[in-house]
């Protein structure tokens, strides 16, 4: 498998933003003081370009959306007949996502993860895990054959075990879209402040960091 990387500017240094991650907590707090400027209404760009390429013509694909938020690319795939599992902290985000999306919906515990929920819809293809993402494993949800990263590895902290959870979840034939930022974090630490206000990270994570996470299974 291969994947293709753009020709931009590395910034190597990246330690301003080292221990600048937010709390789960804060993260639900955005979620409840409408600091949510990361959710995009009409899904992302990057997604419908690629989709095709994406998807390779393929049906009945298992797709991973980490820290998925209400992001409404999960019923697009679950239109096209993919099965569509999401993680995401904030309970309020996963209620918002199946009510603005029309859906019916039922929800339980979780025994492997106390204090965690699933949320279903009706139709039974799509599952949104209400929890910590590090904590997921341990519900044993199977492997994907797709992971559409948009958001979750520039939020979480540069030194965190991103990579090797969504590793664990793939089968071997997997694709994985990923959406990163560039950016000299050296220059630009009032914006860089501002994000982390009113949005939360995006951390900037350089290519180089990229292929060293995820190196091993792709020919660059």
């Amino acid at each position: 498998m291969s994947i293709t990387f753009l020709e931009v500017k590395e910034y190597p240094d990246t330690e301003v933003q080292k221990n600048q991650v937010l709390t789960l907590e804060e993260w639900q707090e955005k979620w409840v003081s409408r600091k949510i400027g990361f959710h995009q209404e009409q899904g992302h760009q990057l997604l419908k370009k690629h989709l095709d390429t994406f998807l390779k013509g393929e049906n009945g694909l298992r797709v991973f959306f980490p820290l998925c938020g209400k992001a409404v690319e999960m019923k697009w795939f679950a239109d096209l007949g993919h099965s569509v599992v999401g993680v995401e902290i904030s309970e309020l985000g996963i209620r918002e996502f199946f009510t603005e999306q029309n859906l019916s919906y039922s929800e339980e515990p979780m025994m492997e993860i106390p204090g965690a929920k699933v949320f279903k819809s009706s139709s039974g293809n799509i599952s949104l895990y209400c929890c910590n993402l590090f904590d997921l494993p341990r519900a044993n949800i199977g492997k994907f054959d797709r992971i559409w990263d948009r958001g979750s590895l520039v939020a979480v902290n540069p030194g965190d075990p991103m990579a090797d959870i969504m590793l664990s979840l793939t089968r071997k034939a997997f694709a994985n879209l990923l959406a990163v930022l560039s950016y000299d974090p050296t220059k630009h630490k009032f914006f860089f402040t501002l994000f982390l206000f009113y949005l939360g990270p995006p951390f900037y994570v350089p290519d180089a960091e990229v292929k060293k996470l995820f190196g091993k299974l792709f020919t660059f």
